[in-house]
């Protein structure tokens, strides 16, 4: 079990355009397909992003402001869930502030393998490789890398191939569109076995099958739960509760491993709402499917977007 709070303190200008802030809340492990980075992101900013793709899934859930679109139509509204499949483009992103104030734009942001088994490099990973590839004589020009014998290559696939040993591939989209959730637009149903929790489900992905789902703790109640196949990520929305000791408050985050029991009882004082996700172990099937894409060599004379991470 591991338990984290939000600390105003420690924000991380992790984003290349500068005005996306991050919390890293949780992390898994770099060289597993499983791996993935959960964080809290604020906007201080107006940013943009051409349309781009990951060989990575994403889960968003803008928690103040609707002021992100995602191209072609593509809109996730504040209190809404987006899970945008791997190798599928989206965008441009657009993000003005439009009412908002600096800094009052949240959003919480899930990265992590896919069923593919390509994986997701970490920010650790990212930040060593480009070190180190500058230290050998190289250097970056925006999108691109230039070698020590002046050869102008795509940025993120020499990352790749630096930290991983081959090219950058990814995997044809299984889905044609990002799907956008509406959580008030689900029924509160109630979760066998246990009175007083309740729960929304709203979707399970790919043959991973990784879960979305609301869980709400009536005042008072003791939830007891486990997961044999999945380990589990849940973060306060609303409401206060306790586990392990700890006071959990909004946006407290934790991580429960597959087969370790979690223990939540809700504050006396209110109903308490929690997002569930699910993510179970990616599975390599026996032969790789052979549906993925690997980018050209950008031309240098044009401008080339590189892969965030985000």
């Amino acid at each position: 079990m591991q338990i984290v709070h939000i600390d105003e303190e420690n924000w991380f200008k992790d984003h290349p355009s500068g005005v996306l802030h991050f919390q890293h809340l949780l992390k898994g492990e770099p060289e597993s397909p499983d791996n993935y980075m959960y964080v809290l992101a604020k906007q201080v900013g107006e940013w943009s992003m051409p349309r781009h793709r990951h060989n990575f899934e994403q889960i968003r859930i803008p928690l103040v402001g609707s002021n992100t679109t995602y191209g072609r139509g593509v809109e996730l509204k504040e209190g809404q869930i987006g899970y945008f499949p791997e190798g599928l483009s989206y965008g441009p992103q657009e993000s003005p502030l439009t009412d908002l104030k600096p800094g009052e734009p949240l959003a919480l942001a899930l990265q992590f393998g896919g069923s593919s088994g390509y994986g997701f490099m970490s920010i650790e990973q990212r930040r060593t490789a480009m070190r180190e590839l500058v230290e050998a004589g190289g250097k970056f020009e925006g999108a691109l890398y230039v070698s020590p014998e002046g050869r102008r290559q795509w940025g993120l696939n020499t990352v790749w191939q630096h930290v991983f040993g081959e090219r950058l591939k990814y995997p044809r989209p299984r889905y044609q569109h990002p799907v956008i959730a509406d959580p008030k637009r689900f029924n509160w149903l109630p979760v066998e076995g246990a009175k007083g929790v309740d729960h929304k489900f709203m979707g399970s992905f790919s043959e991973r099958g990784v879960r979305i789902e609301m869980v709400r703790l009536r005042p008072g109640v003791r939830w007891t739960s486990i997961d044999p196949g999945a380990h589990r990520i849940l973060t306060v929305l609303s409401g206060e509760a306790g586990c392990e000791g700890e006071d959990l408050r909004y946006l407290s985050t934790l991580r429960a491993d597959a087969g370790e029991q979690l223990e939540l009882t809700a504050s006396d004082a209110s109903e308490t709402e929690i997002l569930l996700i699910g993510l179970p172990p990616v599975v390599l099937p026996e032969a790789a499917s052979q549906e993925y894409d690997v980018d050209p060599d950008p031309d240098p004379n044009q401008p080339v977007h590189i892969d965030s991470g985000f």
